[in-house]
């Protein structure tokens, strides 16, 4: 024990001594901030990792994204919807059932009451396929992702970054900011897996990109 202390203690009084041997007090970080990488290598590994996570993954054209929505929606079996305010109300126009914008003043128990909300994304780590959702008007206050069951969540191409220092960089801290990867999930003592604890049981993730994958070198 003495020695394991004596470890712990010897590498807080070197950290100490390079912080006030750095510039303004800041330690210089030798960790990789950014990783080169196309489009259509970030959107293989972030369908691996949400497929891995026990996502749902749609892909779509900005043309197509209503009509996809539309099925995606009618395949969970929704039939009232509500969605972020700030999201263009056209794109849930070829959905059969009742779709509403979000009203960030109502009482967030009624989200019970919904099959499924459909909400845009603010960035997207493919690494670790994480989706971050910043409270806003295109992402939804924190309840409407949180409470209902099924949620749909729109993934573009432009948002969709390598790593997590690249997706940390684009979030404002000054904001709410919830981090999803996969439905909720959760284990007891048994290892036994239960969805939906703590968020949405269904997660459906739809890309939003020009076109086919770009092909990578073999």
């Amino acid at each position: 024990m003495s020695d394991a202390k004596d470890a712990i203690l010897r590498r807080i009084r070197d950290a100490e001594a390079q912080a006030a041997a750095a510039p303004e007090g800041r330690v210089a970080r030798s960790y990789r901030t950014s990783t080169e990488s196309t489009a259509g290598q970030r959107r293989e590994l972030l369908i691996d990792r949400l497929l891995d996570y026990r996502a749902m993954v749609r892909e779509a054209t900005p043309t197509e994204l209503p009509a996809t929505i539309a099925a995606v929606l009618s395949e969970a079996g929704a039939t009232r919807v509500r969605y972020a305010p700030g999201l263009d109300a056209a794109l849930l126009a070829r959905f059969d059932g009742e779709a509403l914008p979000d009203d960030p003043s109502s009482d967030p128990r009624l989200l019970d009451r919904v099959d499924a909300v459909v909400t845009d994304s603010h960035v997207t780590a493919a690494a670790t396929g994480t989706i971050c959702l910043q409270a806003g008007p295109t992402n939804g206050r924190r309840a409407l992702t949180l409470v209902p069951d099924c949620h749909v969540c729109l993934v573009r191409d432009e948002s969709v970054v390598y790593g997590v220092p690249e997706m940390v960089a684009r979030l404002d801290p000054l904001l709410p900011v919830t981090m999803v990867s996969g439905p909720s999930a959760t284990s007891d003592i048994e290892l036994s897996r239960v969805e939906g604890v703590h968020g949405p049981r269904r997660l459906i993730v739809i890309l939003v990109h020009p076109g086919p994958p770009e092909a990578t070198p073999g």
